[in-house]
């Protein structure tokens, strides 16, 4: 729901948010607002062909254990056979609770850690929305409702600007052609809203390659896959199904979700037998696989120290990767179905044993959030490889 940034600066995000929170955003009833014009491009975060946030240096240093690097470049895919549509999560400072329509840093540095790299292998639409600010956010955390009192109501234009981008997408950009639906937390609770609602069972469904929700929580049937949320999409098993759907959460192995954590457990007053859902990108049959991560340098540099990927050595591209340092493996845990992220530490490599993407406020890391910020980030060369396989698999049926 933050920012990706240093974990370490998360106070300051936080008090910056609730000093310019407006606490009557809180209790009134929401206003109403005028639909976007997304014909009109500068309502886009990123369109294909065009030099925005999307276009963005993705330069990576590779790390291999014994240290040793490597650059790899980035190649975008200008006649890639698919298309993403990616939502991003929530990010905006601006004050009250509903975001503006202006492109900010915020939503700048977002999608560059969370989509930008699948140009690889689809052409990505991004739109801007009217999203719940993180002001809003973190006014809420710091004055919670009563207990047995009703939440405040959230407007809803976030989720209308996403439908009437979708919509404008389909009836002039889409010509037919498969699409993955790609978002991390709000941004992911809206296209959760937006499948079932637009898709699920209606004529677009026969455009949907994939649908990659991170960092939420996609009610199942408790071992199941279809039934929750969606009535018609199953889970994802294998790189060349489509028309399914991935989810997950991700905390480190060594730090389980603790009982009052948002995430890895259906929200509010789920069915008897439901569970979050939990696809692993790395291995989609279920069993552990490698995480093939990019980690962006505004990650990496916490408190103004940069992160030390590997001793003695400066990376001076925007990305980073460490290949075989992490696994993940999805887990249950009481009521938690979650993705468990290990980490293959070699105290006697000069690579990092470590990675940066918990949130610490002070000197407390939130276990509760897990690693929230890098949900993105942790898969981020699987989510390419998959996308890659799903336009293939598209493509052999004849689309």
């Amino acid at each position: 729901m933050f920012r990706i940034i240093a974990a370490g600066a998360l106070t300051a995000v936080l008090l910056a948010g609730a000093a310019n929170a407006q606490p009557a955003a809180a209790t009134a009833a929401p206003p109403a607002f005028a639909p976007n014009d997304y014909g009109d491009k500068a309502n886009w975060l990123c369109w294909p062909g065009r030099d925005d946030a999307c276009a963005s240096d993705l330069t990576t240093t590779v790390v291999q254990a014994d240290s040793s690097t490597s650059t790899e470049p980035f190649q975008a895919d200008a006649n890639a056979p698919i298309d993403c549509f990616y939502v991003y999560p929530t990010v905006s400072h601006d004050p009250g609770a509903v975001s503006d329509m202006t492109v900010k840093p915020e939503e700048t540095n977002v999608v560059i850690q969370q989509a930008a790299r699948l140009r690889a292998r689809c052409r990505l639409y991004a739109p801007m929305y009217r999203q719940f600010t993180l002001t809003a956010l973190t006014q809420m955390m710091m004055h919670p409702p009563a207990p047995g009192s009703p939440p405040p109501p959230r407007p809803t234009v976030g989720y209308d600007d996403v439908r009437d981008a979708w919509n404008y997408y389909l009836a002039h950009e889409n010509h037919g052609r498969g699409v993955v639906l790609v978002g991390h937390s709000q941004g992911s609770g809206v296209l959760t809203q937006l499948i079932k609602r637009e898709i699920d069972g209606k004529p677009s469904q026969a455009q949907l390659v994939s649908a990659i929700l991170m960092g939420t929580a996609l009610v199942v049937p408790a071992g199941g896959d279809v039934g929750g949320d969606f009535k018609s999409i199953p889970l994802c098993h294998s790189p060349s199904q489509i028309g399914c759907a991935i989810a997950y959460s991700s905390f480190r192995e060594t730090s389980p979700p603790p009982e009052n954590s948002r995430f890895g457990r259906p929200r509010g007053e789920a069915a008897p037998g439901m569970e979050a859902a939990c696809v692993n990108p790395a291995d989609l049959g279920g069993g552990t696989g490698p995480a093939k991560s990019y980690f962006g340098q505004l990650i990496a540099a916490g408190d103004g120290k940069p992160f030390e990927w590997a001793k003695g050595k400066t990376i001076a591209t925007p990305f980073v990767s460490v290949p075989g340092l992490i696994t993940a493996t999805c887990v249950h845990t009481g009521v938690f179905h979650y993705l468990s992220i290990h980490l293959n530490a070699d105290p006697s490599s000069p690579r990092t044993s470590d990675i940066p993407g918990d949130i610490v406020v002070g000197t407390t890391v939130l276990k509760d959030w897990g690693l929230h910020l890098i949900d993105a980030n942790l898969f981020m060369g699987n989510l390419v490889d998959l996308v890659g396989a799903e336009g293939a698999a598209w493509q052999a049926k004849g689309h």
